[in-house]
């Protein structure tokens, strides 16, 4: 394992050693530096409250990857223990149960609205969690999932694995990475959607960590440009949330969020 630096927090170069000697697939699909590094700030801000989770989808390093990846950071002393490797289909997710678990909580009290974009619609359309039902089931199963988990002193970093056979995925990771608006669409209609030609307002969070290296970013995920006027306060909401929780910690600074306009011939979930 690298070793720390006990009188400083690691290097630039540690970080990225840490990634390309576990999460690197071969010498030739070793992650770049810059995803290296993105990577450290993005587990660090889930870590500190900043974002519910990261989807990994650098490569296909997978669960024991990802844990000895985690394992390497905290023996740097860059990280807590208490992380833990949600795997949901073929995706792994790294979340702090904690964090994610107040977020998922805060969801069920209707802090977030959904887009219904199923391809039977003429345009997007909003909705509430109330004529979600099985979404509020699913969130409950996640979050009983996730606190009844043994606490096993000696793991630094735990793993699970839930079943997700008949989950709108996008949806449930839309609601995982904390994205006020998440997408929904009905499954038996497939994966087209109605935002092909649609105007869509863009939202990205940045957020300056390591000096002379590109900020983190923390969110990225689009609103139908139509439905902004009704959905201004949630994501007021939302930013003013996220500010807060930037006050309080140390890692990171100056916190930046914006927008634009983009329409494209098709848009993938």
């Amino acid at each position: 394992m690298l070793l720390p630096d006990p009188m400083s927090a690691p290097s630039p170069q540690l970080l990225v050693a840490a990634a390309q000697q576990t999460l690197g697939m071969g010498r030739r699909r070793r992650p770049p530096q810059a995803v290296c590094l993105h990577l450290a700030g993005e587990v660090l801000a889930v870590a500190r409250g900043l974002k519910p989770a990261v989807l990994y989808d650098y490569n296909c390093a997978g669960a024991s990857e990802l844990q000895s990846y985690l394992e390497e950071l905290q023996g740097l002393g860059f990280l807590p223990q208490g992380l833990h490797i949600l795997e949901i289909g073929e995706n792994s997710l790294i979340v702090s149960p904690e964090h994610i678990c107040q977020h998922l909580e805060q969801v069920l009290l209707g802090t977030i609205a959904f887009v219904d974009v199923s391809s039977s619609q003429p345009h997007p359309s909003i909705c509430s969690l109330d004529q979600l039902q099985h979404l509020k089931a699913l969130m409950a199963e996640i979050i009983t999932h996730l606190q009844g988990l043994q606490k096993d002193l000696s793991l630094a970093v735990s793993c699970s694995r839930l079943r997700s056979s008949d989950w709108n995925l996008c949806t449930v990771f839309g609601i995982l990475l904390g994205y006020p608006v998440p997408y929904t669409f009905h499954l038996n209609q497939g994966d087209d959607n109605c935002l092909a030609l649609t105007p869509l307002r863009v939202f990205t969070a940045r957020i300056s960590w390591l000096h002379g290296h590109a900020p983190v970013l923390l969110y990225s995920f689009s609103v139908p440009e139509s439905l902004f006027p009704a959905l201004r306060e949630i994501l007021n909401t939302w930013e003013k949330d996220l500010r807060t929780r930037c006050r309080t910690q140390n890692d990171f600074a100056d916190l930046s969020v914006s927008s634009e306009v983009v329409t494209l011939p098709a848009v993938a979930l």
